[in-house]
């Protein structure tokens, strides 16, 4: 059986089927497309995701993409031990979780690496591009508070979909220093995830890699580098006061956008 993993370290949706294989058990390769992030073509990623976005999956002879549907596949083609609860609506809330974190909690993480890392904006734009970030932050932090209650897992007693799903961005949080407050209910639950070899194996393939975008911003300034503004990125930074980081990059040409597909 030959299971290629297309990731990024640093890529909370390959993160999330990382740990999902790991966790079964399952043995898998990992790969890199060339030139990430650069707009440059790798004929066989894409072969793999016409949309040239990690994650993709390959098994055997099947390409997969996007990362639900490659949890569901993982979760169907290996299913002990499970990672969704048994009843519907436990499974119909692991997945509510899932999309939030995905298209809600996602661009906040992303947007401040545009500040932090990308530096696409400073001075004040910067501040309160990075205060609506820490709120929104917190506003997720309350209701994912309110879902956890006093369990020690999102689906109860066993560590499962809807954690996974929460893990990499909250890590994220807390590397852009908006991160839930260590002694309270979320902060508690994330000591307890990053204790599991699973997500402590992708947290530092993550932090390794982080090592080499000393100069990105560099990088981005040349050229050299495009940041994908995929959709709910892209309302993300026009709704949180970006709109001119927006229009800047497209005129510098240093933004992209999803592959169309052909």
């Amino acid at each position: 059986m030959a299971l290629i993993v297309y990731e990024h370290p640093l890529s909370p949706y390959a993160q999330k089927v990382k740990i999902a294989l790991d966790e079964k058990g399952v043995p898998y390769e990992t790969k890199m497309p060339a030139a990430i992030g650069t707009g440059q073509i790798d004929r066989e990623f894409l072969k793999a995701n016409p949309r040239g976005e990690v994650p993709a999956l390959i098994h055997d002879e099947a390409a997969l993409f996007d990362s639900t549907i490659i949890l569901e596949y993982i979760e169907d083609n290996w299913p002990t031990p499970p990672l969704l609860p048994k009843d519907p609506l436990g499974r119909a809330r692991a997945r509510t979780i899932e999309d939030v974190m995905d298209t809600t909690f996602e661009p906040i993480n992303w947007g401040m690496g545009e500040i932090r890392w990308f530096r696409r904006a400073e001075g004040l734009r910067a501040q309160e591009i990075e205060r609506r970030a820490a709120a929104q932050a917190r506003g997720i932090y309350d209701w994912l508070s309110r879902l956890l209650g006093d369990a020690e897992w999102f689906g109860g007693k066993t560590f499962g979909w809807a954690d996974l799903s929460v893990v990499p961005y909250l890590n994220g949080a807390r590397g852009n220093g908006i991160g839930p407050f260590e002694n309270s209910t979320l902060g508690q639950w994330l000591a307890r995830a990053n204790a599991r070899p699973s997500v402590a194996k992708t947290a530092k393939a993550a932090a390794d890699s982080m090592k080499g975008m000393t100069n990105v911003a560099d990088a981005v300034k040349a050229g050299l580098f495009k940041r994908e503004y995929r959709d709910h990125r892209l309302e993300w930074m026009i709704r949180s006061g970006g709109l001119d980081v927006v229009l800047e990059g497209i005129k510098a040409d240093n933004i992209r956008f999803s592959n169309e597909l052909s």
